[in-house]
């Protein structure tokens, strides 16, 4: 497991980042078991008390479900996942909207570029200059 740590946003948001997007992508399959608390920690060399503020704010927004003396688990809740999607959809959306708005591009010439690139899988190929 890595996940890369920046300075922009406090780790334990982060670590739930990083689970959001493993559930979003089918890695973390609806009622799969977590890592346990203090594997967690070891793992990424992150305080336990971090890790514990991680599963809780999983506990809140329903990602994860604990039950006493047991290991937490992914949510079987098909409408959280499809949630937790949506969400991740929408701020990479949002994110490409802020950063592409500086540029003066038409509707209609960035929707023809989106498809293009799309189409071809070269969205990460920016020396195609299209």
């Amino acid at each position: 497991m890595i996940i890369q740590f920046n300075t922009r946003a406090p780790v334990y948001i982060q670590v739930v980042d990083y689970f959001k997007k493993k559930m979003a992508l089918g890695e973390l399959q609806a009622g799969e078991e977590m890592p346990s608390r203090r594997e967690l920690a070891t793992e990424l060399k992150i305080n336990p008390n971090t890790v514990q503020k991680a599963f809780k704010e999983m506990e809140e927004q329903q990602l994860i479900t604990t039950e006493r003396n047991r290991p937490s688990r992914v949510t079987t809740d098909e409408h959280v996942l499809k949630r937790i999607r949506t969400e991740l959809v929408d701020e990479a959306v949002a994110v490409f909207v802020e950063s592409i708005q500086e540029l003066d591009v038409t509707m209609d010439e960035l929707v023809d570029k989106i498809k293009r690139q799309y189409g071809e899988g070269n969205i990460n190929d920016r020396s195609t200059g299209s």
